[in-house]
């Protein structure tokens, strides 16, 4: 489900709409049931790029994907980053 997630994402920027941290937050989530631990981090870089806000939905699905791809340490980096925000 996530590709179909992500060509659904695609396809909402050929449009011309501008995605913001629900979308990226919703795909991520949809990264992290599928196991696509990188493609998860990848969005994140790109939703920080854009000059986005994560909130704490969008940290736990990063979070929980790291965890469930084995990334201990990425996760761990995550949890403190979040606890730094103050989510």
């Amino acid at each position: 489900q996530w590709e179909k997630a992500l060509e659904l994402f695609e396809e909402l920027q050929q449009r011309g709409l501008e995605p913001n941290i629900i979308t990226y937050s919703a795909l991520i989530s949809a990264c992290e049931k599928s196991g696509q631990w990188e493609t998860a981090l990848e969005l994140f870089a790109e939703l920080q790029r854009r000059g986005l806000e994560p909130n704490i939905i969008t940290y736990t699905a990063l979070i929980s994907a790291c965890e469930n791809g084995g990334q201990w340490e990425k996760a761990s980096e995550l949890f403190a980053e979040l606890q730094r925000r103050g989510l």
